[in-house]
């Protein structure tokens, strides 16, 4: 044990965990590190024990002691040795993942050298080439250059490196980047209840980008639950740690938990977590610029015609304090006065500023999408007619015009309805597609339903679209109550259209019980007199008057077997014919066979 007793503390000092390591009171556990493909155990991370039943047993309380009496490098050395000892002692030949802070890795190499410190683990019973060392206290490294180096010089030995807790904020991507570790281990914040929130799960999907360009290996910690560890899988996390695989033990586990071990062999896909509320449309990052000449406020208005005239696609011009713009002047507008009787005699040589609109639209590229729809609103119409100035860092750079902020507007907010539909927050036509796509890779069988309104249309033009948009709303919330949010996806096309792909065994039931309910409680989005005819009486497509019955819901299901379809699109598509079909029989459910349109 020569790494401890080279310090000359240990044996120094009445606190109690000075005690502890005098006495050997510390002892090692070891927790799987387990392969998300398959479940089998890839690694155990050893960790550090008190005595049971006492204050000292949990590691949280002995780092605080350690800090508390100094011997932060006593104590990791110890604990470091004895997870060594334990795990050569038990001939184990697998990995093993020790913890050591950047800080006493340092000192460690300086009072030992790494010859030195090789010939100890080796001593053990370890070989190097199966040791990982788990770097922690990342904010402790003062010189990362010189850490690399050190790093570096015990790779050179055939250790491997791991970054423990990445992303709780001691962490950093240069870290990352100039030791280049084998593994990293992502921050339990992260991983803890991903199933049920997006923005961790993008996260965790940007990390995976950056694992790809060092060529890294991820490990998940903190796995607690099915949901959990059913969504890391499916991202294609490489490995997994938490205590729902399997609890830190005396002795290395050879199988993680029967519950878990069930959840990665069975082959139904998580439904990942959308955003809860639609996407705002994000920010308008092509816009399109008209590199146009701008013209200062003491330009004359003989110039600025010239100009105007050179430039016949100009619908305006900018005006502008060296590069900062302060007005911007209407072509039609200026021109109607420029061409009056004696202007140019009276004014030619006057400043064109005059003619200028002082309070322009100014529109910087990555401008957010809502703060826009207000120009499109307002009764100051100048800002369509004149069009807008585009800014970069409040520089000028161009001019927009107002149809430009129209179509940029609405293309930027029919990409967000792709992403979520901005009526019931449900995901749109984008999520649908890569769900749809999950399933059949997997090869799991599924049930993918389209449903459908009967007789929406005369509803909505009977109530107006406020009515309209609270019978969507009611279909999308029985839609969700009617699945299992971890077996079942509900997507919403558009309009009155959704699609629900089920993994869960009683689907058929729950889309009975669907349409059963939603029949019951859309009666209640109509008038008295209409509830009592059974419907209304309202105009056809063609204008011609005629009585439609009350709204309710068609679906067509369609089972979808193993290798039976190659692409989201064509799944889609035989379950709009099944609601096509379902439709033209008038039936609440209608249910099909592939096969049943492999010859149409």
């Amino acid at each position: 044990m020569r790494l401890v007793q080279r310090s000359g503390v240990v044996h120094s000092g009445p606190g109690p965990l000075a005690a502890l390591l005098r006495g050997g009171g510390l002892y090692p556990v070891y927790q799987p590190i387990v392969s998300l493909r398959d479940g089998g155990i890839y690694s155990h991370e050893a960790l550090i024990r008190g005595p049971q039943g006492t204050e000292f047993h949990t590691p949280d309380v002995l780092l605080a002691l350690a800090a508390r009496e100094g011997l932060n490098f006593e104590f990791e050395s110890s604990c470091a040795v004895a997870a060594l000892d334990r795990w050569g002692t038990l001939l184990e030949s697998g990995r093993l993942f020790v913890n050591i802070s950047a800080e006493v890795l340092v000192q460690v190499l300086k009072q030992c050298g790494r010859d030195a410190l090789i010939e100890l683990v080796a001593g053990l019973g370890v070989l190097p080439r199966l040791l990982v060392l788990e770097i922690t206290e990342h904010e402790r490294i003062i010189d990362m250059d010189y850490f690399a180096g050190v790093v570096g010089d015990i790779r050179a030995a055939g250790v491997s490196l791991a970054l423990d807790d990445f992303g709780d904020g001691r962490s950093s991507l240069r870290l990352w980047s100039q030791l280049k570790p084998e593994i990293v281990k992502i921050d339990k914040y992260f991983t803890k209840d991903i199933s049920a929130h997006a923005d961790k799960l993008k996260t965790i999907q940007a990390l995976q980008q950056i694992a790809a360009i060092f060529d890294t290996a991820l490990v998940a910690e903190g796995i607690e639950t099915e949901d959990d560890l059913r969504v890391l899988r499916d991202l294609g996390i490489a490995y997994g740690q938490g205590y729902f695989l399997a609890r830190p033990a005396t002795l290395p586990r050879e199988q993680i938990d029967a519950q878990a071990l069930e959840v990665m062999r069975d082959p139904r896909v998580a439904v990942f977590p959308e955003s809860a509320r639609a996407s705002q449309a994000g920010y308008l990052k092509r816009i399109e610029v008209i590199e146009a000449p701008a013209v200062g406020s003491s330009t004359n208005n003989d110039d600025l015609a010239k100009l105007f005239l050179t430039r016949e696609d100009l619908h305006a011009v900018a005006v502008v304090d060296g590069t900062r713009p302060v007005g911007i002047i209407n072509r039609s507008h200026f021109m109607n006065a420029y061409s009056k009787l004696f202007y140019r005699e009276v004014s030619g040589r006057k400043p064109c500023a005059v003619h200028a609109n002082s309070a322009p639209r100014l529109i910087e590229r990555n401008h957010n999408v809502d703060e826009l729809i207000g120009i499109l609103t307002s009764d100051d119409q100048r800002y369509l007619a004149d069009g807008f100035i585009v800014t970069e860092n409040g520089r000028y750079v161009g001019l927009g015009t107002g149809e430009q902020l129209v179509r940029c507007v609405t293309e930027t907010r029919i990409e967000a309805a792709r992403h979520a539909n901005p009526l019931t927050f449900l995901p749109g036509n984008i999520p649908i597609s890569q769900h749809i796509q999950r399933l059949l890779s997997s090869g799991v069988d599924f049930v993918a339903c389209y449903a459908d309104l009967n007789n929406f249309k005369p509803f909505n033009d009977q109530y107006g679209y406020w009515r309209g948009d609270e019978m969507i709303r009611l279909v999308a919330r029985l839609a969700v109550a009617h699945c299992d949010a971890r077996r079942d996806f509900v997507g919403h096309v558009g309009g009155d259209d959704f699609i629900i792909l089920y993994q869960s065994a009683d689907w058929q039931t729950q889309c009975e019980r669907f349409v059963a309910e939603f029949a019951e409680r859309a009666i209640g989005l109509f008038d008295a007199d209409a509830r009592a005819a059974g419907g209304i009486q309202t105009d056809d497509r063609y204008g011609v008057s005629r009585f439609f019955p009350l709204t309710t819901i068609s679906i067509g299901a369609v089972k979808i077997g193993r290798d039976e379809y190659a692409s989201a699109e064509q799944v889609a598509s035989v379950a709009a014919r099944a609601k096509h079909d379902a439709k033209t029989h008038g039936v609440g459910l209608l249910v099909r066979d592939t096969i049943d349109y492999s010859t149409r």
